[in-house]
């Protein structure tokens, strides 16, 4: 089974345990190996707290001890989305209109890959980014590497 079909079933899992929990599953990184590691990136209405990352680290844990969905040890960590978070679904793009984001993508738009600026719309089947330099890009979700909310440091314009 390939690392993306593992990370999918882990989701396939996981979100609708965490949903039940009131809690919305964010991102998900999963690493195999001799010091494997699972991440969960978690967000409620209000935000998140290190009270609510313990809650749901030992609900998650003896959850996935009964279904033993990784077959070889590894290391639970929960967190909080933070500052700028990343955006993972349609819907995160879609409340988060209007706000600057930075974006790497799969295949190169007009020879970049990296995009940052103002979130200007989040459609059904594509994003646009108002850059700083006035451009707007047009970019696929399918082509989506990375997204996050993106706060510059105003020391550095």
């Amino acid at each position: 089974m390939s690392r993306e079909e593992v990370r999918d079933n882990l989701i396939a899992l996981i979100e609708p345990f965490l949903e039940e929990m009131g809690f919305e599953l964010v991102r998900l990184d999963y690493a195999a190996g001799k010091h494997g590691r699972l991440q969960l990136f978690i967000d409620t209405e209000g935000g998140v707290t290190i009270d609510h990352c313990e809650e749901v680290s030992r609900a998650l844990s003896d959850f996935l001890d009964i279904h033993d969905p990784i077959p070889n040890a590894y290391t639970l960590e929960v967190s909080s989305p933070g500052l700028e978070r990343p955006l993972t679904k349609k819907e995160h793009f879609q409340r988060f209109q209007g706000e600057k984001v930075k974006v790497k993508t799969c295949e190169a738009i007009e020879g970049s890959r990296k995009f940052s600026g103002v979130l200007q719309r989040a459609g059904n089947d594509n994003i646009e980014i108002l850059g700083d330099d006035g451009n707007t890009v047009v970019i696929t979700y399918n082509n989506i590497d990375r997204a996050n909310l993106w706060y510059p440091d105003p020391g550095k314009a």
